[in-house]
């Protein structure tokens, strides 16, 4: 038994940067997902369209939302969004090993550098306005497209592209599959 109860309230609450498909790609994406779930033999069924998204920055699982660390979260999403808008291309699909509730995702590779890149400076960013403990250390860029039991090899796939013109703070109410957006950042460079 914890001398601290209160400090034993299970995460309700996630906060990320992220970047969303327009719905046309979410939909082909969606396309994408179920071709490549019938080809591979996977069972698990596909995310909806409006749940593909790339996380860009993992800032933290909370109970509750704490404002003070929203509050730089839009402080480093402003100082942000003066970078140009970018292509981003996933052109792989492969699975994740996470124990039986398998991730299995959209990647790339040469035509993510640009994201790699916006990445980077949103983590520098995310530094100055007090958040550098909450700094992804290592980018792995994908889109999840289900979760399965079996593991998929990695397969590449037609491309799917678009121009990344904005980011957004996501507040992701856990269990809900909800995304209630915070801030959102147009790319103005």
């Amino acid at each position: 038994m914890s001398l601290f109860p209160e400090l034993d309230v299970p995460p309700s609450d996630r906060l990320f940067f992220g970047i969303f498909p327009p719905s046309p790609v979410a939909e082909a994406i969606a396309g994408r997902a179920r071709d490549l779930k019938g080809g591979l033999g996977l069972s698990g069924a596909p995310l909806t369209p409006d749940r593909f998204h790339v996380t860009l920055h993992h800032i933290g699982d909370y109970a509750g939302l704490p404002r003070g660390i929203v509050a730089q979260a839009l402080e480093a999403g402003e100082a942000a969004s003066s970078a140009a808008p970018f292509e981003a291309t996933f052109d792989q699909a492969a699975s994740f090993n996470n124990r039986g509730n398998n991730p299995f995702v959209l990647q790339g590779g040469e035509g993510l550098a640009e994201l790699h890149a916006f990445q980077k400076a949103l983590g520098l960013a995310m530094a100055h306005a007090g958040l550098g403990k909450q700094v992804a250390r290592q980018f792995n860029p994908h889109v999840t497209l289900l979760y399965d039991r079996a593991l998929a090899p990695e397969t590449p796939t037609a491309p799917v592209s678009w121009t990344v013109s904005e980011f957004v703070l996501i507040h992701s109410l856990l269990g809900q599959t909800r995304h209630v957006v915070l801030g959102r950042w147009p790319l103005k460079g």
